[in-house]
């Protein structure tokens, strides 16, 4: 491979990287931007909610128009949106413009993935496919790994504002290597907007994304949340059948017919969603619960970045070797046993949390390095496109789907975890062989503490030898009730996690995917 393309696909790596790191980046600088800004947290949230839901609802329309009005002068298009929306989210000074700024952030980002996946994969001939994707799809798993530490290191160091800020230097890299390297007199392909499947595809995604983001905070059985889910699911519907009939569609829906494909989007959806069900909830239990600094957490999960780096590109490439199932297999299974582990064992033990960490890590690269690589097929032109397209939306509905049923299932846990502890500080406190009104006042600092979530350390925060002992023994029942609260949602997950072993058969055996990959 020559110099100019391997120009190519670095500049194609950074539109990736910096996507895919804005999706998670800010989670654990949230409380460091709400204390300068001044803002609840849920309206601080939307800053979260509008970069994934404009990102899911956009993918799809804004690549096929890039596709028409030519993808790589619309590629250095959507850098120089990308990095509008970076500088006025850096330079916020509310949060309705840090919110106008991720939301720029959001469409450039929509336009870059798939382009970049695109413009990557058509460097390479067929026979350079899977080394190229490869190293695209590497890019991908530890750009989503990496976002939580990356947010809590430079919030640790500098200012939250730097997480958008370090995104510059890395856009203007990108810009200049495609003016550069990028042919930006190719004719654009002659074709038609699908203007229905375009308004459908955004009317679903966009109903779907707002429902799944904001259900816990609505309420599941809200009327809003039934209506955004029922036009979801009537636009689905009439999506299909509208690109079944169209003459030039949004997305070639024959693109399913081919099984690599639709068995990569089965995996790319559950993948990302059980990655990151742990690189945002680990994050939230070690600074809230533990009481650890941002930058602390973020390293206590950098054993799943590493690991995730290490492994995609190994896995991708022994599928020259061993066809796809085995290496997926074995993501799954260890995928299982670190969900295992995550509800099993005692996270404030770091050598076994960070074990855990290595195979959810490890689990997800060797579930990622293939289907990153069998999502592109054999596809070429508009088809490659529009495979990159679909992947890339069913990655965001993966974070999506991990967001709404974990963040939900943890608040219900912690909602709990506080009603238990307050019936026992009760219970225990009402034994003390002190004055009425001393218990009054004690019960009320430790139920205090507990709503605020530092009850393992505020607890025992009283200099009386005569309570010491109950006051510990509500400490540790306190610790193990919160504890619980997030070891929980592992258990309940690990069944789910093993149940996606079984897509590993959608996948074509050994023999048959050789033989495919041989006469390709």
């Amino acid at each position: 491979m020559n110099k100019k393309k391997i120009l190519v696909i670095l500049s194609a790596c950074i539109g990736i990287f910096l996507c895919l790191l804005d999706t998670t980046i800010m989670n654990v600088s949230l409380p460091a931007i709400q204390t300068e800004l001044n803002v609840p947290l849920t309206s601080l949230s939307w800053a979260l909610n509008i970069y994934t839901i404009l990102f899911a609802t956009l993918t799809i329309p804004l690549s096929r128009w890039a596709q028409k009005f030519g993808q790589n002068r619309f590629y250095i298009r959507a850098l120089v949106v990308f990095m509008l929306g970076s500088l006025i989210s850096a330079s916020a000074n509310s949060v309705t413009i840090l919110i106008i700024g991720r939301a720029v952030q959001s469409i450039g980002a929509a336009t870059m993935l798939p382009l970049a996946m695109t413009i990557g994969i058509q460097t390479a001939s067929l026979a350079q496919r899977n080394t190229v994707m490869a190293v695209l799809g590497v890019t991908q798993g530890f750009a989503a790994a990496l976002g939580p530490v990356v947010g809590g290191i430079v919030t640790q160091f500098f200012t939250w504002r730097w997480i958008f800020l370090i995104n510059i230097p890395l856009i203007i890299i990108s810009i200049a290597l495609c003016v550069f390297v990028l042919d930006l007199k190719a004719q654009p392909l002659r074709t038609r907007i699908d203007i229905g499947g375009s308004i459908l595809s955004m009317v679903f995604l966009f109903t779907l994304t707002l429902a799944l983001v904001k259900g816990r905070e609505w309420g599941w059985s809200s009327p809003i949340i039934i209506i955004l889910l029922g036009v979801a699911s009537a636009s689905f519907i009439s999506f299909l059948l509208y690109e079944r009939k169209c003459a030039m569609p949004m997305i070639d829906l024959s693109l399913f017919t081919d099984r690599e494909f639709s068995a990569s989007s089965v995996a790319m959806v559950f993948s990302n969603m059980f990655l990151v069900a742990v690189t945002v909830i680990l994050p939230t239990y070690f600074t809230k619960i533990v009481g650890t600094s941002e930058l602390k957490a973020a390293l206590l999960i950098t054993p799943i970045s590493v690991s995730v780096f290490v492994a995609s590109p190994i896995s991708a490439l022994l599928i020259k070797h061993f066809g796809p199932r085995r290496p997926i297999f074995i993501g799954w299974v260890l995928l299982t046993i670190g969900y295992y582990l995550l509800a099993t064992i005692n996270l404030r033990y770091l050598p076994m949390e960070i074990l855990a960490c290595l195979l959810v890590g490890i689990g997800f690269g060797f579930v990622v390095g293939p289907i990153t690589v069998l999502s592109a097929s054999d596809f070429t032109g508009d088809r490659l496109a529009a495979s990159q397209s679909v992947i890339g939306v069913l990655r965001e509905i993966g974070i999506v789907l991990a967001v709404a049923i974990y963040v939900s299932g943890l608040y219900g846990n912690i909602n709990t975890a506080k009603a238990n502890s307050q019936a026992y500080v009760t219970q225990q406190v009402s034994q003390l062989a002190v004055p009425t009104s001393a218990k009054k006042v004690l019960t009320t600092q430790i139920k205090t503490a507990i709503t605020n979530e530092h009850a393992a350390k505020q607890a025992i925060n009283v200099n009386n030898p005569a309570i010491t002992a109950v006051l510990t023994r509500i400490h540790r029942h306190i610790e193990q009730q919160f504890d619980h609260a997030f070891a929980q949602l592992y258990w309940y997950s690990t069944p789910f996690v093993a149940l996606a072993i079984l897509s590993t058969w959608l996948f074509l055996d050994k023999k048959r995917f050789l033989s495919l990959a041989n006469k390709v």
